[in-house]
């Protein structure tokens, strides 16, 4: 199974530095193979960034949408209007949409049924805080969003999802998850879609990790078995990091 290394830009670059950074990173991205790039980057870069990435193998992604298609919501986009901007993936779920902007499980699962009609590929985001953690409550954590944010949510759409696990405590902390502890969380992932889907299902499931992955932590990672790719942040800021990270093989 091929590798998928998301870049989540965040709120960061404008259309200047994106072309910079496309032009630096297409010569990288040429060199690497059995790896699947997709540059999240935020909603005003979409539509230029589409005509940047034409011809080459890096995929275009949004950070978030709207679950309405239209109407009066001032200030969101639709899954519809970034599918139209060339966007073919989504991130759904982050922990900062979740801690600044208070978005819910349910809201979530609108969110994740509003990308599968479209035919977007969904990045669904899920992850415990630090106390949560302490209080050896995280499998109790990922189940409950899990099973929430895939409410209702088809077999055969399942194959359209990839699941992100990221710890909310490495998120943009410089403290990662132990391979240990990713390795587990992974597994416990799996195992709960095995269940929510099917077996088969579940082995075919694409299972990132997210929390301050960088060039020097990213071949810890990618040689756990369950791990079948990362989501980064800061460390995808760079052509120059980004490409090293996606271009890290693990026999």
């Amino acid at each position: 199974m091929p590798k998928i290394l998301i870049a989540n830009w965040k709120m960061n670059k404008d259309l200047k530095d994106a072309a910079s950074f496309i032009k630096a990173f297409k010569k990288d991205i040429k060199k690497i193979k059995n790896s699947a790039a997709v540059i999240c980057p935020p909603f005003t870069l979409l539509h230029e960034m589409k005509k940047m990435l034409r011809g080459s193998s890096i995929k275009l992604g949004a950070q978030n949408i709207y679950f309405e298609e239209k109407g009066a919501f001032t200030g969101e986009i639709s899954a519809s209007m970034v599918k139209d901007a060339g966007c073919e993936y989504v991130i759904l779920g982050h922990s900062e949409r979740r801690q600044y902007f208070n978005e819910s499980d349910e809201l979530i699962s609108k969110k994740v049924k509003s990308a599968l009609k479209n035919s977007l590929k969904v990045i669904l985001c899920i992850g415990e805080t630090l106390e949560q953690r302490n209080n050896n409550s995280t499998f109790n954590v990922l189940q409950n969003q899990l099973e929430r944010c895939l409410k209702d949510v088809s077999e055969k759409e399942i194959e359209n999802i990839s699941i992100a696990y990221e710890p909310v405590w490495a998120i943009g902390t410089g403290k990662n998850a132990t391979s240990e502890q990713a390795e587990e969380a992974h597994k416990f992932i799996r195992s709960l879609l095995s269940k929510i889907c099917n077996k088969n299902a579940a082995a075919n499931a694409i299972i990132i990790y997210g929390g301050s992955v960088n060039e020097n932590n990213i071949a810890d990672f990618m040689r756990i078995k369950d791990v079948n790719g990362v989501l980064v942040g800061g460390a995808s800021l760079n052509p120059e990091t980004f490409a090293k990270i996606c271009s890290v093989r693990v026999l």
